[in-house]
């Protein structure tokens, strides 16, 4: 594999940025937007990253994606508020919802933000990560447009609906986050190894016609499959009954039939925060937690807590360059980032 084109992540996010700011997004909602969509790529999980830059500026081209929304607080019962965001761009409108339910949690001990019209996060890893940063406990999820087929189902029948937990760690900014899709791969992750041209595990997925595949290009045309069978499909119902029924809102297959694009626009997300001090001291807290990691480095050797590997090139990566495919490069190119 040839070596990746490496730019300063700063420099990544201000081109991004101009790029969402000449489609319409607000100065500062362009930065958080694309800050945390360069972040994936910093972090080494490009699925997630500044990839999806080009699909996200034909939306709101389009106006699936909606540039300047107002973010409506749509109603408040103590430790609880649901979040009307108006299908703006969705990794601002995700840490909006997130930093809610962290500032709810500092008054309550616990937070919870429902956000309703959203269009797709990027990385749910990058909402629990600043909760834990901050000290707290962070949980959220979402629905989304169908990709995984479940229970028999020969196609699509529901998102793979993606988990992720923050727990503070050993370093402030560099928590135990765990950011899971509900199939046995994400969506993006086939896509990876497709670009990449790795072969893909044969429980991955199935064709567009319900047979067991390991082509990526395939699975792509056809469905992931639940990572543990029924226990991944059992989480993704779940998970969409936390947020689409939760808030009144579209379901999987209602998502998809308003726009098949894969921006996931009136989709919906729960947003969790924890006050650990609400529970206990929380220097007992960290000290249990890094026992536990410590304990765990001794056992199982060799092994890395979920979000570790990220953590550990992110220091690489800001000193040496963000890595980009060449595919990635020509697709920014393609919207008018030059290099």
């Amino acid at each position: 594999m040839s070596e990746p084109f490496r730019i300063p992540y700063s420099e990544l996010v201000k081109k991004v940025s101009a790029q969402l700011q000449q489609a319409g997004v607000p100065a500062e909602r362009a930065d958080r937007e694309a800050s945390i969509m360069a972040e994936a790529d910093l972090l080494e999980v490009p699925s997630h990253g500044v990839r999806m830059l080009p699909g996200l500026l034909e939306a709101i081209k389009q106006q699936r994606v909606v540039s300047a929304p107002t973010i409506n607080l749509e109603s408040e019962l103590g430790a609880i508020c649901v979040l009307d965001c108006g299908n703006g761009p969705g990794r601002y409108a995700a840490e909006q919802a997130m930093q809610a339910a962290v500032e709810r949690a500092k008054q309550f001990g616990v937070g919870v933000c429902l956000a309703k019209k959203t269009t797709h996060w990027g990385r749910a890893h990058a909402y629990a990560s600043r909760a834990a940063q901050q000290g707290f406990i962070g949980i959220c999820t979402t629905n989304a447009m169908p990709t995984m087929a479940i229970w028999g189902a020969k196609k699509r029948v529901i998102g793979n609906n993606p988990l992720a937990i923050g727990i503070p760690g050993l370093e402030a900014n560099k928590p135990v986050v765990l950011d899971m899709a509900m199939s046995q791969a994400a969506v993006g992750k086939v896509n990876t190894w497709l670009r990449e041209g790795r072969s893909v595990p044969a429980n991955w997925g199935i064709d567009a016609n319900g047979n067991p595949s390991a082509d990526a290009k395939e699975i792509l045309a056809g469905a992931v499959l639940p990572m543990g069978e029924h226990k991944g499909a059992g989480l993704a119902l779940m998970m969409e009954l936390l947020t689409a029924a939760l808030a009144g809102a579209a379901f999987t297959q209602e998502l998809f039939a308003r726009d098949q694009s894969g921006v996931d626009s009136d989709s919906t997300k729960i947003f969790i925060a924890l006050n650990v001090s609400a529970f206990v001291d929380p220097a007992i807290f960290h000290s249990r937690v890094s026992d536990f990691l410590h304990y765990l480095q001794e056992e199982a050797a060799p092994f890395q807590y979920p979000g570790e590997r990220g953590w550990s090139v992110q220091e690489k990566n800001l000193r040496e360059g963000v890595p980009l495919h060449q595919e990635i490069v020509d697709q920014l190119t393609s919207v008018g980032i030059t290099f």
